[in-house]
């Protein structure tokens, strides 16, 4: 069945939405993105880092822009690749994620710090975005899609560079597994274990910044603090280890990239990454609700069930 034949038939059953180049793509952007923003976007969010991820989000607007602009203009090569984009968008988003961390030192403090550097990068980003999309350069139709994406558009070299650049992020994590674990929750000992937190931070910076920014074309970057933070709030909420969190938030990322293309294409003409982020929330609310322990109802439960035992043992005292 032709896309456009699937975009009006409206239901559209899953066995024909893997036989269409097209979704079948889109699918498999979708879910590796999830994945590794998931499982990557655990660091941020038990590193009270969760607003990080929007900053490199907006951030790597203009690091998007600026590769588009010196790859067309100045190399004389494509400036839709996935490869450049993603350099631009981790060289862009790494910057202000240094300044950040550099601000936030000063009188400043963090909340200043970020919302001058997002409004920094982000309005610069939106200005070259809207000057190369206006101007007379190849190829500059719609790129201004790149800031909400597109996951139409993913191609088969966009998920060979999904895959290699998510997989290189979350393979470094894994080999430096007990140095970065330490050094997420604990970097004073992790310092006087002799891991040096200036060589930690910086590197997990960067692969948290890539398992970001590939979601450049999938799902935009705007989103993207979505998929790196709600995966792993969620899998808080059901896990007490460290391992099991950021394998469950990897699992929930992917799956919820592959409903949320399912419903985009039974919609109908619906984005892909607004539909994906709402269906992060349901699984974020149920999480919130219903987690056996951390949940709001089981806390509740909890402390009535506490209420009444101290009012049993107060009763039988008098």
């Amino acid at each position: 069945m032709e896309t456009a034949d699937l975009l009006a038939a409206g239901f559209v059953a899953p066995s024909e939405l893997l036989l269409n180049y097209t979704f079948r793509t889109m699918l498999i952007g979708t879910v590796l993105v999830g994945s590794f923003s998931g499982a990557m976007g655990c660091f941020l969010y038990l590193r009270r880092q969760a607003l990080i991820a929007d900053v490199i989000g907006h951030s790597a607007v203009f690091g998007v822009a600026a590769a588009f602009v010196i790859a067309v203009a100045v190399l004389g090569v494509s400036g839709r690749s996935m490869v450049t984009l993603t350099i631009g968008a981790v060289i862009s988003s790494s910057l202000a994620a240094f300044a950040v961390n550099w601000i936030s030192g000063t009188r400043l403090g963090s909340d200043a710090a970020m919302a001058g550097v997002l409004a920094l990068f982000y309005g610069s980003g939106i200005v070259l975005l809207r000057s190369a999309s206006l101007s007379s350069l190849p190829g500059r139709g719609g790129i201004e899609t790149y800031i909400f994406g597109n996951a139409a558009t993913t191609t088969h070299e966009d998920l060979l560079v999904i895959a290699v650049c998510g997989g290189a992020a979350l393979l470094t994590v894994i080999i430096g597994w007990r140095a970065f674990g330490l050094f997420t929750f604990d970097p004073v000992f992790a310092h006087t274990l002799g891991y040096r937190s200036a060589v930690l931070g910086p590197i997990l910076g960067v692969a948290t910044t890539v398992a970001v920014v590939i979601g450049v074309k999938s799902v935009g970057l705007i989103l993207m603090v979505a998929f790196a933070i709600m995966p792993a709030a969620s899998a808080r909420q059901w896990t007490g280890s460290l391992r099991s969190m950021v394998m469950l938030a990897g699992s929930i990322g992917g799956a919820a990239g592959a409903v949320g293309s399912y419903a985009a294409v039974s919609f109908g003409r619906v984005p892909t990454g607004p539909i994906v982020v709402l269906v992060l929330f349901t699984v974020f609310l149920v999480s919130v609700l219903f987690a056996p322990r951390r949940s709001v109802i089981g806390r509740a439960m909890r402390a009535r069930r506490n209420a009444a035992r101290l009012a049993v043992v107060g009763g039988n005292g008098r």
